[in-house]
């Protein structure tokens, strides 16, 4: 299944993007970039990053991301979530720290592939990149 996430092809959207290099939101975006993937960070208060378009919402975005990776609150993530469903993304990672059990509950609900374990996408990214390290 977290294979299932790691396309070239695919867009992805991460949502809470920013540009303190302190917080995940801001190595996220960065690692997914530098590794190749086309990816936008979602982020009202930014209209790019280091390069990097970054839009104000995920309907902002001009092409539909088929990966949303949350940086979030849980209590913001789970509304997002709803967003993410309604503009039909099919795959919700949620960072450490952004899920919760309502999240976990709801991303059944609606059908989505999601992580909501605590695994961290770049640690499995490097993982799938590098099976034998």
């Amino acid at each position: 299944m977290i294979q299932d996430f790691f396309n070239k092809n695919f867009t992805y959207a991460v949502v809470g993007a920013t540009v303190n290099q302190d917080k995940y939101g801001y190595r996220v975006l960065k690692d997914l970039a530098s590794a190749g993937y086309n990816v936008a960070g979602v982020n009202p208060k930014y209209q790019e990053i280091e390069g990097i378009p970054c839009y104000s919402s995920l309907k902002d975005m001009p092409q539909k991301p088929e990966v949303a990776v949350f940086e979030v609150p849980p209590e913001a993530g789970l509304k997002l979530l709803e967003e993410a469903a309604a503009l039909g993304v099919t795959r919700v990672w949620f960072q450490p720290g952004a899920a919760s059990a309502a999240i976990k509950t709801r991303s059944v609900k609606l059908g989505l592939e999601a992580v909501a374990d605590g695994s961290c996408i770049m640690v499995a990214r490097r993982s799938l990149a590098n099976p034998d390290n």
